[in-house]
């Protein structure tokens, strides 16, 4: 069985077991945090239910890769460089109920 939930605007397909990096979530390490899913199905009793509960648990808060901008206009002495670094929750599905 498979859900689609939605967090930090971006919408990501999870069935049990699944390890996700999403976009920092306010909880601690270690707490179990519950999604509404945007879709189940897979089987017969899931199929298109729009009622299903995804059970994640929190397993670290990390920062990304650094991702580095550079700007350059030809021939104005116009050169910008910016780097940023995205925080990041890496989580587990633990269940999907429906």
């Amino acid at each position: 069985m498979y859900a689609i939930i939605e967090t930090g605007g971006k919408q990501y397909k999870v069935v049990k077991g699944d390890k996700l990096e999403v976009e920092k979530l306010e909880a601690q390490a270690g707490q179990e945090i519950a999604f509404n899913a945007l879709w189940a199905g897979g089987d017969e009793a899931a199929r298109g239910k729009q009622t299903a509960k995804v059970v994640a648990k929190i397993l670290r808060h990390f920062r990304g890769e650094k991702v580095v901008s550079f700007k350059r206009r030809p021939k104005k002495a116009y050169e910008v460089k910016r780097g940023h670094r995205q925080s990041l929750t890496e989580i587990e599905i633990s269940d999907i109920q429906l």
